[in-house]
């Protein structure tokens, strides 16, 4: 049988809201009469519903997570998918529910259905506009912002450090001998690839070994199919030019590239080495495994759950950015 809060409180000789602070553990309650509905909650087995809950805490315990990406694959993408299965792990640990939509467009449209579903705070992944973000905050919820960029100083954002992961990609080719290096640049729009694709350039300048523009084919988006696209676009040039590796701004780009170069029977790494960014579970399963950058995918979902959580119970946060180093992972591509 299945007992009401005022049952609760009739059995107890309290009142209801008294039932109430004791289940939400606010307000003042005598230790008296606590104990009495403690007992009678037990005997009952007492199990307020989701609505009673919300109403006595004025919480949900549900979260939002918006995807933002032009295209396809969203959810199921290799680097956003880590990155969501962290989030739903870390948030099913703290007893949240986790409401997960994709927005291609960057509207508004998303983030209304998340505060129709009265969510008691967000997590925003990849970049999204400033008017997104004024939206949001006009509702009064904590909201994160992971693996994106904004002006906006008061958003917390958990990012990875991808301008170091630049400098560490181009410090391990220029080390093992590579000088003529041709770069797929992923979408320059989106902060991760241009400052992956800046810093990899710069320090290549640094070392006396410019990048001319011939050397740099810019993708319109980061997936294995421009990758494989880049490489049927730059065939000749890559062999006319005598180039030694290729470096890419994301695994997918580099292994849509690695897959155009193998069906026409160029050696990786003795012909042409490869080398991406990300460290995708998809990089380590390929022959021969793709070297790459190493982002913590799954610490930064799960930190931007704990984060928001102390956000919504109102404790003190950390700093307003969250950055976490890459690590280089060599293997056979090089």
């Amino acid at each position: 049988m299945a007992y009401t809060i005022k049952e609760v409180a009739a059995r107890a000789g309290v009142s209801k809201s008294t039932v109430s602070r004791v289940i939400s553990n606010t307000g003042y309650t005598s230790q008296i009469a606590r104990e009495k509905v403690l007992q009678v909650i037990e005997e009952l087995q007492y199990k307020p519903n989701a609505v009673a809950r919300a109403m006595v805490s004025q919480r949900t315990n549900n979260i939002g997570v918006i995807i933002y990406r032009e295209h396809h694959p969203i959810a199921s993408h290799p680097f956003y998918g880590k990155i969501l299965d962290s989030v739903l792990t870390a948030a099913g640990a703290l007893d949240y529910s986790v409401f997960v939509t994709t927005d291609q467009e960057m509207s508004l449209r998303s983030a209304d259905y998340m505060l129709e579903k009265r969510v008691d705070g967000l997590i925003l992944i990849s970049r999204l506009r400033q008017n997104v973000i004024d939206y949001i905050r006009n509702f009064k919820i904590p909201y994160i912002m992971v693996n994106g960029s904004t002006e906006d100083q008061d958003v917390i954002h958990i990012v990875n450090q991808d301008e170091v992961g630049g400098q560490k990609a181009a410090e391990y080719l220029f080390k093992i001998g590579h000088r003529k290096i041709f770069i797929i640049a992923g979408p320059q729009e989106h902060r991760s690839h241009h400052m992956r694709f800046n810093s990899f350039r710069a320090y290549m300048e640094q070392q006396g070994n410019n990048i001319e523009t011939s050397s740099i084919f810019y993708s319109t988006a980061s997936t294995f199919e421009k990758g494989y696209q880049a490489m049927a676009d730059s065939m000749e040039n890559l062999m006319s030019h005598s180039y030694t590796a290729i470096f890419a701004t994301n695994d997918m780009l580099a292994l849509g590239a690695m897959k155009y170069l193998q069906e026409r029977a160029v050696r990786i790494p003795e012909q042409m080495a490869i080398m991406g960014f990300d460290d995708i579970d998809f990089a380590d399963m390929v022959t021969p495994s793709l070297t790459t950058i190493h982002v913590e995918k799954g610490q930064m979902g799960h930190e931007s759950v704990m984060i928001l959580d102390r956000l919504i119970k109102k404790q003190t946060v950390l700093p307003e950015r969250i950055e976490y180093e890459p690590r280089l992972v060599v293997r056979q591509s090089t």
